[in-house]
């Protein structure tokens, strides 16, 4: 009987290289690195990482089962399966890539940004002023909740894990469920902190308004979460898609697209899921709290039956995403970020509320929406893109050579030569150019309380880039920090460095507004 020859053996006898079995295993199990090996025809690309391809999991396969015979029947067939790897992005593919999500965004947070201009001076807004601390919270949660479902399957498509029809809608599924049962129980407790920091800091409660509140807040969040994410139907065979409605599926396909188009998806997926998520979920925050406020005086029992409608369908949507292998584990682990995140955006509603309740500094409305929007989007799409390159060396938790010992230096995150590095370089220098097309935007539309003045340009860029600035390097050290403790972070950076984003988006803006009034430029009439 003739001896059997290995995969590694066959490969070498190629000319693709003489390693033994026991160094490539150890090779790929050790170091997860990438091993390229020359032959005088062509190269071949070996990545030492787990699964992240199918010709990958085939080679594992081979050297499981090394006993089995490797003849082929083809015979011009390469022993060695070549593996495709992401081509390595350039700064100028970086930026190309993302120009047009995020100017897409960037005008969404315009459009937002003149809605709460309107309605703050709605009696519901001016009379119960807890409105505005719902306002960083619910449009924070919208944005987590759909660029976190953005970046999972980012992820996900870049690794491939949605390679087939059933593992692409089953992954849609458990998301869209998910996302239901997250939007209706962080919007119901963004209520009650709302209600809180109205008691403690107004001294008095009114449970009309709390109800209010309540009912505001969680309709909001869930039609938002309905109209934005939600499918309409899928026939059983999930071969076909007969009625789609949302930007949720939107997103997906863009996903998938862009995979096929060889556009990197963590570059365009996050900003396009934020693009109409603050303009839509401020409008219907907008239209039910005044519908609410109305009926106050006519029906009391409206707005309790509205809160006890909408906490009644979660059960619904709670067993649907438990189904799914893909969400059952955030359904489950994944609450503490958007809690949290919630959390911190209503402090950042608190400042928007003591700040623009004040008539002298009324102008910072339309702007709010704008700074916290593009520190948001930038910043997930960086989180975004470390996450995704991360995952191709291995689990969460994986002790490798690419997770920084301690915190990263600011030297190390801007100005290495790493492609993280580079692509925060990239989103740093968007933030000017970005801002000066919003800002001339909403001048151009009359809107505002605020003439840009020099000086007020001035402050406002500087607060800008701060913002991103100090963003960008916490989302560097965030998602490596919670890779290194075996935490996903698709599910858990995303909305703490978001909402992060909303405070000190806020927060510097009241700041550069009060030092703006103190040194003179108190200019308020433009949009009277």
């Amino acid at each position: 009987m003739p001896p059997v020859t290995e995969p590694q053996d066959e490969c070498a006898a190629n000319g693709v290289g003489n390693n033994s079995l026991e160094s490539q295993q150890e090779l790929d199990i050790n170091r997860n690195a990438r091993m390229v090996l020359e032959s005088k025809e062509s190269t071949v690309v070996l990545v030492g990482s787990r699964a992240n391809t199918k010709g990958v999991q085939e080679e594992d396969s081979l050297l499981e089962n090394g006993s089995q015979s490797t003849e082929s029947d083809d015979p011009n067939a390469d022993a060695c399966p070549e593996v495709s790897i992401p081509l390595k992005e350039t700064s100028f593919s970086i930026g190309l890539q993302v120009l047009f999500p995020f100017l897409l965004a960037g005008f969404g947070t315009v459009a937002a940004g003149m809605v709460l201009d309107i309605v703050q001076h709605w009696e519901v807004f001016t009379e119960v002023t807890e409105v505005f601390i719902l306002v960083p919270a619910l449009l924070g949660l919208k944005g987590n909740l759909e660029m976190t479902l953005a970046s999972r399957l980012s992820t996900a498509v870049n690794i491939g894990q949605m390679e087939t029809s059933k593992e692409k809608w089953a992954m849609i599924t458990g998301n869209i469920a998910l996302i239901q049962v997250q939007a209706t129980v962080v919007g119901f407790l963004a209520s009650m902190a709302a209600v809180i920091f109205g008691w403690i800091l107004d001294g008095h409660f009114l449970m009309d308004h709390a109800v209010l509140l309540c009912a505001s807040s969680v309709s909001t969040a869930f039609i938002a979460s309905m109209v934005l994410g939600e499918k309409k139907s899928f026939p059983s065979s999930c071969k076909h898609i007969k009625r789609m409605t949302g930007q949720g599926l939107v997103m997906i396909g863009v996903i998938i697209g862009s995979k096929k188009l060889g556009i990197n998806p963590d570059n365009v997926a996050t900003p396009i899921a934020a693009s109409l998520g603050d303009l839509v979920t401020l409008a219907l925050l907008s239209g039910i709290s005044c519908g609410l406020y109305k009926e106050i005086k006519n029906n009391v029992y409206v707005n309790p039956v509205v809160c006890i409608l909408f906490l009644a369908l979660l059960p619904i949507w709670f067993v649907i995403a438990r189904r799914n292998p893909a969400t059952r584990e955030v359904l489950s682990s994944g609450w503490e970020p958007v809690i949290i995140a919630m959390a911190i955006s209503s402090v950042g509603g608190l400042i928007l509320d003591k700040t623009v309740s004040n008539p002298n500094f009324a102008g910072m409305a339309v702007f709010t929406p704008v700074i916290n929007g593009v520190g948001g989007n930038l910043v997930a799409v960086q989180a975004s893109r470390i996450s995704t390159y991360l995952h191709m060396t291995g689990p969460p938790g994986e002790e490798t050579e690419l997770i920084p010992r301690k915190c990263p230096s600011p030297c190390r995150t801007f100005f290495s030569s790493d492609m993280n590095s580079r692509s925060a370089r990239v989103l740093f220098l968007f933030v000017v150019p970005g801002h000066l097309i919003f800002l001339y935007t909403i001048s151009s539309m009359q809107g505002g309380h605020t003439t840009l003045t020099l000086i007020f340009m001035v402050f406002y860029m500087m607060a800008a880039l701060l913002q991103v600035l100090v963003l960008l390097y916490i989302a560097d050290w965030m998602v490596h920090w919670m890779w290194g403790r075996g935490m996903d972070p698709d599910n858990f950076s995303i909305p703490y460095l978001t909402a992060l984003g909303d405070l000190l988006g806020t927060g510097l803006l009241a700041l550069s507004f009060h030092i703006l009034w103190l040194i003179g430029d108190r200019d308020t009439d433009v949009g009277d």
